[in-house]
């Protein structure tokens, strides 16, 4: 029977509650394989929690758990308590240095209209109907982690700056990244940059052109980021996957969530050169409604399906958590973030348990 170490971060704000709906129907998975599957799961402390405890939001022990984990499965750090930290203890240096550790070089954002949830968005039906689209964002370069980096006083005034910097092999490993993904799915790759303007995106470009060479069944295309940000909305059918960098990426995710109709539906999964992987949901931690059991668990849910299907190798088991999930949603229950005219409003432990028995 195989054995998967799970190393669980719950984190701030919602984060613990999310979890444990994923780790609930993480055990479900495990009871209808029984004899098969099992996991063996022990959570550490991240973000503001971890700042409480080690006065650093990413202690060396939970960077030693993830480091011999199968798969790392993430909650959500920050709070608004911790806004007044300086920068290197803030909650969200935790994501940034876990990436690191991990290597953790790209983020699979797959941002999927259910036909059940075409109301809860707030685009027409006819647009946004049968829309999926794969963003893979390059995670541990661009303007984050970029130096120089810092606020200095400059010519006798205050100036605050990063550096947008990618090295040639960061963009021809998330090439590959991207044209294998579309080589699984329907073979069109959209490279999103701002070549017109950025010498940074010039060589993206150029790399990515390269790359494309040894996938000749893929269909590659180039977009302005500001046209792409318009045309996700405008008509996103025509996307199938979108490869772009760290802040492009980091917007254009989000902005592909609301097709869906909420942050809370949409999954991640963070992947470096070895299977260990990092998987979350996209939406923060919302301390705003912490502890009031109305969070939507969907989306760490359905990162749990991608961690078995990237990190553990178990499609069906991933199939059955996301056929699951779809049958609940059919039934028409939903959390409060995407209830609409006629469904049933259920809590965060409810949408859990109504998974679960569909498992």
């Amino acid at each position: 029977m195989a054995v998967y170490k799970i190393a669980l971060l719950p984190g701030d704000g919602v984060g613990p509650e999310i979890i444990d709906e994923g780790v609930k129907v993480l055990k479900a998975v495990e009871q209808k394989y029984k004899g098969e599957i099992s996991f063996e799961f022990e959570k550490a402390l991240i973000g503001g929690c971890a700042y409480d405890v080690y006065k650093t939001p990413l202690p060396q022990s939970t960077i030693d758990l993830a480091k011999n984990a199968d798969a790392v499965y993430l909650g959500a750090v920050g709070d608004w308590k911790y806004d007044a930290l300086p920068p290197e203890l803030r909650p969200e240096k935790a994501l940034l240095g876990i990436r690191k550790e991990l290597n953790l070089f790209a983020n699979l954002r797959p941002a999927i209209v259910f036909d059940e949830l075409l109301e809860s968005s707030t685009l027409k039906p006819e647009v946004i109907k049968g829309a999926d689209i794969m963003v893979v964002r390059e995670l541990t370069g661009d303007v984050y982690f970029g130096e120089p980096r810092g606020i200095d006083t400059i010519n006798g005034k205050r100036a605050g700056y990063n550096n947008m910097i990618y090295f040639e092999h960061e963009i021809e490993r998330i090439a590959h990244v991207a044209f294998k993904t579309a080589m699984k799915r329907n073979k069109k790759l959209c490279s999103v940059d701002k070549a017109n303007v950025l010498d940074c995106s010039r060589l993206w470009r150029e790399i990515i052109t390269y790359v494309s060479k040894q996938y000749p069944e893929v269909e590659l295309t180039h977009m302005y980021v500001d046209n792409a940000a318009m045309q996700l909305i405008r008509n996103p059918k025509q996307f199938d996957v979108i490869v772009t960098g760290n802040i492009f990426g980091d917007i254009l995710s989000d902005e592909a969530s609301m097709l869906t109709g909420s942050l809370g539906m949409l999954p991640s999964a963070s992947l470096s050169d070895t299977k260990t992987g990092m998987y979350e949901p996209i939406h923060g931690s919302a301390p705003d409604i912490k502890g009031q059991n109305i969070a939507n668990p969907i989306a760490t849910i359905l990162s749990a399906a991608m961690m078995l299907r990237y990190s553990l190798s178990l499609d069906k088991a991933a199939g059955d958590i996301e056929n699951a999930v779809r049958a609940v949603l059919k039934e028409g229950f939903r959390t409060k973030d995407i209830a609409s005219e006629n469904t049933v409003v259920t809590s965060t432990s409810k949408m859990g348990n109504l998974i679960v028995t569909k498992l």
